[in-house]
């Protein structure tokens, strides 16, 4: 028995589409691409926006996703409670349509980063982290050349206040070292929520690291909350 249908939406230049339904696949989901252009998410019970290049990232990463016609249907579906993960590209498309508060800039490093980081778990109430534990440090990818979070002093202090911070980058340890933010992000932000937790938007690839070929699993954590979450609704 699937634990859900989740729609995974393809932009022009999407490149993690497919990690993101082999992931859910192998979770027990029933993964179900979305083309940009649909105007509907019927019959889906979460949706994720994944990583990639879309639009080739012209202008500015998600800039133009952000237009594409199926971005009116996922902010409706948003706004009536139901579970959004954005990642990477996602979660900068997320940003740019207004789904979540601040923006991601370059790399202080002003260079493509692609290597293993640890994220600390801020943030248990969402969709995505439930099946987590407070604190719990996770082993995750990250493959981005913009994503270094950013928001003005109100807006971040209104994310710190009302627990919108999910994820952030520390040491394996749980310790935030200057050396362990790989992108330069404002508060070590690997990762946020809408006030009501179900819209999450993150910059580390949990997909990619789902089953041990894999070379880890901690990826699993994350996107099993999303079962849990329908376990309680469907």
């Amino acid at each position: 028995m699937s634990r859900g249908r989740v729609g995974v939406v393809i932009f022009p230049g999407s490149n993690c589409d497919q990690d993101c339904i082999w992931a859910l696949e192998q979770l027990g989901f029933e993964a179900v691409p979305i083309w940009h252009q649909s105007l509907r998410l019927s019959g889906l019970d979460g949706v994720i926006l994944p990583g990639g290049f879309s639009y080739g990232d012209y202008l500015r990463a998600g800039a133009i996703a952000r237009f594409s016609p199926v971005m009116q249907a996922v902010a409706a579906w948003a706004k009536k409670g139901m579970p959004v993960l954005g990642i990477c590209n996602g979660f900068q498309i997320l940003c740019e349509a207004g789904l979540l508060p601040g923006a991601l800039l370059p790399n202080l490093s002003r260079r493509f980063q692609c290597e293993e980081v640890y994220v600390r778990v801020e943030n248990t109430a969402t969709a995505f982290t439930r099946s987590a534990s407070p604190g719990m440090i996770l082993r995750l990818p990250i493959a981005h050349a913009q994503g270094r979070f950013f928001a003005p002093p109100a807006v971040l202090a209104e994310l710190e206040r009302n627990g919108q911070v999910v994820f952030r980058y520390t040491s394996a340890d749980g310790t935030r070292r200057p050396e362990s933010n790989p992108n330069g992000s404002v508060n070590d932000i690997a990762g946020i929520c809408n006030r009501e937790g179900n819209v999450v938007g993150m910059m580390p690839h949990p997909e990619r690291v789902v089953h041990p070929l894999l070379g880890g699993e901690d990826g699993r954590v994350i996107l099993l909350s999303l079962a849990g979450v329908l376990e309680r609704v469907l």
